[in-house]
């Protein structure tokens, strides 16, 4: 590759990125739909294999995905907010609970004065008084989107966009592919084909099987929790179940939420052990089952590695850096994996020493 190529080639780079840049407030739901392009195509594919015409696959598809969010959000909506105003009206009650046993006993243990506790009443009034709005949150949402005609149009134009580009990039996600493949320069071609098929391995991995795996937990841990006794498990078990993108972090939020709820609920650790053996079943059901069969072991991205990319995502680009945190560092992985590969068995890292006289 000469001078004037790679200078070609960083000008395409930059330019394209300060485009996605400017662009970056509109990108949500083509970045939306093509994720949905991306998690539908293995499905589309496998559809064709039965000798389906390429559309009816998608469509097929398509309207699994749909029903599927349309339950769900019809199904899960109304109780998460039931428990969201449950959870609400249950802090008043909860802050007396800390204010007059926790807290004394804590000072008790650090020979402190209980009457220079700390005084929690402003906070338990602001709640009892706000509950009902608390409750409510879906509600005002709506109406705060509904009093901004900017707002609503930018809103109903996503939910009509997303589904189309997102049947679009599934018809099309082989064509596309295919596209930029011819685009490559052929003398780098195979090599950039290999470390695509890595990042798509490990994207794959990850987005497809490790939803699957949050998916599973959060319906473990909610109904296990429910049979428990428990009243916020539906709210506990999907925190749980979301978090859980990191190892053991699902585990180890979940049983502090889920402690804390039996506390407000109450006032004492009667579930313990009913927690522990939720989480301790869920734990064993991850790590045995669900992860070996849908995610495997060709993830490779560290659980800091996740979390910080997509804290840097978030902080360059907002809920656009979050979305695509995770593909990105996929393929940066796999290019720095390269680059090791490359360096190890160069012959810059198996210099050897000059011969000493003797």
């Amino acid at each position: 590759m000469t001078e004037s190529q790679k200078w070609m080639l960083l000008s395409i780079v930059l330019i394209i990125g300060w485009l996605f840049y400017l662009l970056s407030p509109i990108l949500t739901p083509f970045l939306v739909a093509a994720f949905l392009g991306y998690l539908g195509d293995p499905l589309v594919d496998r559809l064709e294999e039965r000798k389906l015409s390429r559309t009816l696959s998608v469509t097929i598809v398509f309207v699994v995905f749909s029903t599927c969010f349309l339950i769900m959000l019809v199904l899960i909506m109304p109780l998460l907010q039931n428990q969201i105003a449950a959870l609400s009206r249950k802090l008043p009650d909860f802050i007396d609970f800390i204010q007059q046993k926790v807290v004394p006993y804590i000072l008790s243990l650090s020979h402190i004065d209980p009457e220079q506790g700390l005084d929690l009443s402003g906070v338990k009034i602001a709640i009892r008084d706000n509950w009902q709005s608390i409750g409510g949150l879906a509600g005002q949402l709506v109406n705060s989107v509904s009093q901004s005609s900017l707002m609503i149009i930018a809103w109903l134009s996503n939910l009509v966009l997303i589904p189309v580009i997102a049947f679009y990039f599934m018809r099309d996600w082989d064509i596309l592919v295919a596209k930029i493949d011819h685009l490559i320069p052929r003398h780098i071609e195979p090599l950039v084909a290999r470390l695509a098929k890595e990042s798509d391995e490990v994207l794959a991995a990850f987005l497809r099987g490790q939803l699957l795996v949050m998916a599973c937990l959060g319906i473990i841990y909610s109904v296990g929790l429910w049979v428990a006794g428990l009243e916020l498990a539906l709210l506990v078990g999907l925190l749980a179940g979301m978090v859980s993108f990191v190892p053991y972090l699902g585990f180890i939020v979940g049983i502090m939420a889920a402690l804390i709820a039996s506390l407000m609920q109450f006032h004492d650790l009667t579930l313990f052990v009913p927690i522990a053996i939720v989480f301790g079943i869920g734990q064993l059901i991850e790590s045995m089952l669900l992860t070996p069969l849908l995610v495997g072991d060709r993830i490779g991205l560290h659980p800091v590695a996740v979390i910080f990319a997509i804290m840097v995502g978030g902080q360059l680009y907002g809920f656009v850096g979050v979305l695509i945190a995770l593909p990105v560092s996929a393929v940066v992985m796999v290019l720095l994996r390269y680059l090791y590969q490359t360096y190890v068995s160069s012959g810059l890292y198996d210099i050897k020493p000059p011969a000493q006289d003797q």
